[in-house]
């Protein structure tokens, strides 16, 4: 398990542009063995250390805690320069924001104020994520229950993305009155085990394995009650899911540089009598409308961002709003899925036979891209946006919309 080092002080970022200029850096640092990693499954450890040590996760964190309080537009902006580089290193941070903007609604103040001074000293957050068996992603079987009085926690998690990185674990489960509860504990606490069984043909260094809980003991200063993320006027999943629509726009971008150089790289077929493959006719024309579907889910992407920014600075928030926040952001998902995963493949398709050769690694963008998008299908997005626009309906209050 990969921890800060003691001796090291992780930077504490204190606005948009160096939180912008700390991303580019870790990504820089993330291409040097990113191809290796992903064919031989190696994690991302030392480029996760770099990312805690230049201050990234914690930049979301309100200014009266000592955090950035960074825009959504630069957050959305550092997760698509991370994801870019390296998809997997996008990924495995993203629950560590997502925890962190529940936390806000549902935490106490003593509660906030331990909690984000880890961060900002540079230590992880993950979660144990939804259960393998589960009839679906929102139930629990996991225990939180009082004995000899202590609180102990019991059960088991898969999709646990990070949580072979992290310092701490957030792990939701059911308290002896039937409350859905979260739960902070030390990943290395006693009864604690992180297995990294996770064996996803993309996103292959996520860490999205499993957590295994056994008579776990928590403290009960670190139980927080989940019922506030219920009210209507929460748009937490359309936060979380808006990272998650920056990462898939992360990956289309990988995906679209890799094509044009692939393209210069490529032969011209015989039947199209032009000296470089760059001149055919129907590459320009895939190209050109690659590009318009890329920068279709940017700007998209922004414009869910900018609105999220509108909320936040508002001092009361309306279930309308919150609700149009969730569309808002499920409309630049469809496009960032459709963007991801198109590009990814005509990326093999206009590059030719050559780009094929596992020397080049380039299937790693469709790969990253089909397992990434099936995180929340995109089918159930267009539901939502017609339901919406014709009967005025989004009432779903989770992380997936």
């Amino acid at each position: 398990m990969s921890s800060l080092n003691t001796s090291q002080q992780a930077f504490v970022i204190e606005n948009d542009q160096q939180a912008l200029n700390a991303a580019y850096q870790v990504a820089d640092f993330a291409l040097i063995e990113r191809n290796q990693r992903d064919q031989r499954r190696i994690l991302p450890h030392d480029v996760i250390e770099q990312l805690s040590l230049k201050g990234l996760g914690g930049i979301r964190i309100a200014k009266k805690y000592g955090g950035a309080a960074v825009s959504n537009l630069t957050l959305v902006h550092v997760f698509r320069i991370l994801s870019k580089a390296d998809a997997s290193v996008g990924q495995i941070p993203q629950n560590q924001f997502g925890l962190l903007n529940a936390i806000e609604s549902i935490a106490n103040q003593k509660q906030k104020q331990f909690i984000y001074s880890e961060i900002l000293k540079g230590k992880r957050l993950a979660n144990g994520g939804p259960e393998r068996n589960s009839k679906d992603s929102k139930t629990i079987a996991t225990r939180l229950d009082q004995i000899n009085g202590q609180y102990l926690l019991n059960g088991e998690k898969f999709y646990s993305t990070g949580a072979s990185f992290a310092d701490w674990l957030a792990i939701r489960a059911i308290d002896s009155t039937g409350k859905t509860v979260l739960n902070i504990i030390d990943a290395q606490a006693e009864g604690v085990e992180i297995v990294n069984d996770w064996d996803g043909f993309g996103q292959r260094t996520t860490a999205s394995g499993t957590v295994k809980l056994k008579n776990v003991v928590v403290n009960p200063d670190l139980i927080m009650d989940e019922a506030p993320l219920t009210d209507p006027r929460k748009y937490r999943g359309a936060y979380s899911q808006l990272i998650q629509v920056a990462i898939d726009v992360g990956i289309a971008e990988a995906a679209f540089a890799d094509t044009l150089s692939a393209i210069h790289k490529a032969r011209p077929i015989v039947d199209a009598n032009v000296e470089k493959a760059s001149f055919e006719a129907y590459t320009l024309q895939e190209v050109g409308k690659l590009d318009i579907l890329l920068n279709t889910a940017i700007l998209l992407l922004d414009e869910a961002a900018e609105y999220l920014d509108q909320l936040d600075s508002q001092d009361i928030v309306s279930p309308e709003q919150a609700s149009k926040a969730s569309i808002i952001v499920a409309e630049a998902k469809v496009y960032a899925n459709d963007a991801a995963l198109q590009i990814s493949e005509k990326l093999l398709e206009l590059g030719g036979s050559r780009s094929s050769l596992e020397i080049h690694n380039l299937d790693q963008h469709w790969r990253n891209a089909r397992v990434h998008t099936l995180h929340d299908p995109v089918r159930w997005k267009h539901y939502a946006i017609g339901h919406f626009y014709l009967n005025g309906t989004q009432d779903q209050r989770h992380a997936w919309i």
